[in-house]
C-alpha cells in the first residue's frame, strides 16, 4: 500500500525531469511512436474501410482479417519480428500498426455503414457523381464515427506501446521494464500512471475532435427534433392533469 506515496514522489522528483532519460524526453518519444504508429494505420485503414462501407464489398474479407488482428499475441509477435529482422524501432512498430488496424477499419466501415441510404439516393438523384457523394456527403455524415476509430485506436496503441520497451526502446515503457529489473516499484508505478495520464489526455482530446466534426446540418435536425417533441409532450400531460 505504501507503493502510491512512493510513485507521486518519484512522480515529484526534480531529478526524473532532467536529462536524456528524464520524464518529458520518454513522454515525448512515447507519443512520437504512437504517432507515426496511428499515421501509418489510418494511411492502410482508413481508405479501405471507406472503400468497403461505399462499395458494400469486401465486408467479410474485412471482419475476418480484423478478427485475425486482434487474436495475435502482441508479446509474441513483438519477439518473432525481433528474432527475424533484427532489434531496432522496426518490429514493435509493425506489431503496433497491426494492433491499431481493427479499430480504425471498424470505425471507418461503421461510419460509412451508418449514413442514411435516403440520404445518398438524394445526393445521387440531384447528379451527384460517385466521388461527389463520397467527399461531399457520406464522409462528412461518417467522420464522428472514423474519428471514434482512431480514438480507440489511439488508446490501444499508448498502452501498448510500453510492451515494446522489452527491447531496447524508449518512451514510458522503458521506465516499467528498468524499474522491474531493479525491483523499483515506485518507478513502474509512476510509469504506469504517465501512460494513464497520456491515455486520458489523447481520450479527451478525440472526444472534443469528434464532436467537432459532427456536420452543422445534423446539430440543426437534433434540436429541431427537441423542439418538436416537447409541446407534444406538454400537450399530452396536459388532459390527463385536468382529468385528475
Amino acid at each position: 500500500m505504501n507503493s502510491w506515496p512512493s510513485a507521486f514522489l518519484w512522480l515529484a522528483d526534480p531529478v526524473n525531469w532532467a536529462g536524456p532519460g528524464g520524464i518529458p524526453t520518454r513522454v515525448g518519444e512515447h507519443l512520437l511512436y504512437t504517432l507515426v504508429t496511428l499515421l501509418i494505420g489510418v494511411i492502410i485503414a482508413v481508405p479501405a474501410g471507406l472503400a468497403i462501407g461505399h462499395t458494400g464489398r469486401g465486408r467479410g474479407i474485412a471482419v475476418q482479417a480484423s478478427g485475425v488482428l486482434r487474436a495475435l499475441p502482441t508479446l509474441g509477435l513483438l519477439l518473432l519480428l525481433a528474432l527475424w529482422l533484427g532489434i531496432g524501432f522496426t518490429p514493435p512498430l509493425i506489431v503496433m500498426v497491426a494492433l491499431a488496424l481493427p479499430p480504425l477499419l471498424a470505425g471507418a466501415y461503421a461510419g460509412m455503414d451508418a449514413v442514411d441510404r435516403q440520404t445518398i439516393d438524394a445526393a445521387r438523384s440531384i447528379g451527384m457523381t460517385g466521388w461527389q457523394v463520397l467527399f461531399q456527403v457520406e464522409l462528412p455524415l461518417a467522420l464522428p464515427l472514423v474519428i471514434g476509430g482512431i480514438r480507440s485506436g489511439c488508446l490501444q496503441v499508448i498502452a501498448t506501446w510500453t510492451v515494446a520497451a522489452y527491447l531496447p526502446l524508449g518512451g514510458l515503457g522503458r521506465y516499467i521494464y528498468d524499474g522491474l529489473a531493479v525491483q523499483n516499484y515506485a518507478e513502474m508505478l509512476g510509469a504506469s500512471v504517465l501512460v494513464i495520464v497520456l491515455a486520458l489526455l489523447a481520450d479527451g482530446l478525440f472526444a472534443l475532435v469528434q464532436r467537432l466534426v459532427v456536420p452543422r446540418g445534423v446539430l440543426a435536425g437534433r434540436s429541431r427534433d427537441v423542439r418538436t417533441r416537447t409541446p407534444r409532450r406538454s400537450a399530452s400531460s396536459t388532459p390527463s392533469t385536468t382529468a385528475g
